[in-house]
């Protein structure tokens, strides 16, 4: 087992067991579908074990939460990086 998923200091931050498990089973998905992740250099990670392992240190390092209607959400740290997703398709 991963030694995160046993520290009540992860639940806290999420605010909750459901919500942890919802986040990490919402980002499984997205990275299931290639999404990319902030946290790693690779785009295609191959075992699900790695992913479940990216999904939690996205979590510890703010990189991603759930919304107040419970969408995946991901926080990025430069703004430049917000208006270029913003404005890509312009």
């Amino acid at each position: 087992m991963i030694e995160e998923l046993k520290d009540e200091e992860l639940v806290r931050k999420v605010g909750g067991r459901f919500k942890l498990s919802a986040l990490i089973q919402k980002r499984l998905v997205a990275l299931n579908k290639g999404s990319r992740s902030p946290v790693s250099n690779e785009r295609n990670i191959a075992a699900s074990k790695e992913k479940l392992n990216i999904v939690i240190q996205e979590i510890l390092k703010d990189k991603i939460y759930l919304d107040s209607a419970g969408r995946l959400q991901n926080r990025l740290d430069n703004v430049d990086e917000v208006l270029d997703t913003e404005f890509a398709g312009m």
